[in-house]
């Protein structure tokens, strides 16, 4: 599945630090742009999971389940 996503940089003195604008609570940080790219996709990966498992949790074990794309 794609999901595209913005990112907000800014730089801290040695560090950039960044969030998702879609997704609350999503940042990162780094000593780098590159390394502080990572740590968000990385911040938004684990919150997208976290999220997922929790909306899935309350659905009934007889209900149809099925997966779609969203483009």
């Amino acid at each position: 599945m794609r999901n595209e996503f913005t990112i907000v940089m800014e730089k801290d003195c040695d560090w950039y630090i960044a969030y998702c604008a879609e997704i609350p609570g999503a940042n990162g940080q780094g000593r780098t742009i590159e390394e502080c790219r990572q740590n968000l996709i990385a911040a938004i990966k684990l919150i997208l999971e976290d999220r997922r498992e929790d909306a899935l949790r309350g659905i009934p074990h007889d209900a149809l389940k099925e997966v779609v794309v969203v483009q």
